[in-house]
């Protein structure tokens, strides 16, 4: 009865439009884009606007939508004029991950399908944060780099290095590549254990902290998605948890879990800093309410002891909004 008020009363407020949330003046409710917006990726452009990115779905290849609050979004279009091409067989184009780098913003991208033996990562360029991007083709397949389903890309500069952060349940691992970012130069490193994917690292203070998705993404209402962390001194690890044990070895302190609302939240996108201070991170769960598909959420990171807390563990249905 007290979630059917708080909707009649959200609904007197607010006016809700086509994949926005309803939104009030004392705050945001989730998920703030209520559409199919899987695997959801952020860069905080130089147009004052963070830009989402996304798994493909229907007749685009990936979806972009804008916001200058992380709360109010609005639909763009498709970051690719055309469909990549290069790989002969098939399948999606999955989890982009799109940064600001040297003048430019760079895309990578995964190209698998259910089952592919032997998935890539894909590279593409633009000046401009909604495109179109150049695609570039393949920056490895799988069986070239010796990493099984080499999928979930995440890029990291590191003292003006950058490296790319990738891997689905065989293990995550990363390699530095070449100042444009576009070639492999160094020799891999592993920094879990075969339970993550999606990852994603952020540098507060003196920690790199791992944000890893583990247990299942995609069974809808079902699926047992969930986000765990550790931290390390140095970007190449060891990774360690609360308790002290490796993310290599099974280690993981949980973040995030699913609800009686929202089953399945991970694979968190970028992390900002509003100008209160506060930490904001965004991720996608299947809402258990309409089951639409991977809508994207945003949650507030507090920091105790300097490690990363979300309130109960569990997205929220309504909260205070940043300060952007």
């Amino acid at each position: 009865m007290k979630t059917l008020v708080f909707l009649a009363l959200a609904s007197t407020l607010s006016i809700q439009s086509p994949g926005q949330s309803q939104v009030q003046d004392t705050g945001y409710s989730n998920p703030v884009y209520r559409s199919n917006f899987p695997d959801p990726n952020l860069v905080k452009a130089k147009d004052g606007y963070f830009y989402g990115y996304a798994t493909n779905g229907g007749k685009y290849t990936i979806p972009i939508i804008k916001s200058k609050d992380l709360v109010h979004w609005t639909f763009v279009g498709d970051a690719f004029e055309k469909r990549p091409d290069w790989k002969k067989d098939g399948g999606g184009i999955w989890a982009p991950d799109v940064t600001y780098y040297r003048k430019k913003y760079l895309m990578f991208y995964s190209w698998s399908i259910w089952g592919d033996p032997n998935p890539a990562i894909g590279v593409a360029v633009s000046k401009r944060p909604e495109g179109p991007f150049t695609d570039l083709g393949s920056l490895f397949y799988s069986k070239d780099i010796g990493v099984a389903n080499s999928i979930d890309p995440f890029l990291y500069v590191d003292k003006k290095t950058p490296y790319l952060i990738w891997g689905s349940f065989h293990g995550i691992y990363g390699v530095e590549l070449s100042k444009d970012g576009t070639k492999v130069t160094g020799e891999k490193f592993k920094l879990t254990d075969r339970q993550y994917e999606g990852s994603y690292i952020y540098k507060r203070g003196k920690y790199y902290y791992y944000f890893g998705s583990a247990g299942t993404c995609c069974e809808g209402i079902k699926s047992t998605y969930h986000v765990k962390v550790g931290r390390s001194l140095s970007l190449k690890g060891p990774y360690l948890d609360k308790d002290g044990k490796s993310l290599l070895e099974g280690g993981g302190t949980l973040l995030l879990k699913g609800n009686d609302a929202f089953a399945g939240p991970g694979h968190n996108g970028d992390i900002f800093e509003d100008k209160k201070h506060q930490t904001w991170m965004v991720y996608h769960a299947f809402s258990r309410e309409n089951n639409i598909g991977r809508e994207m959420l945003l949650d507030k990171i507090e920091w105790v002891n300097d490690w990363p807390e979300i309130k109960d563990q569990q997205p929220s249905l309504h909260s205070a909004s940043p300060s952007f």
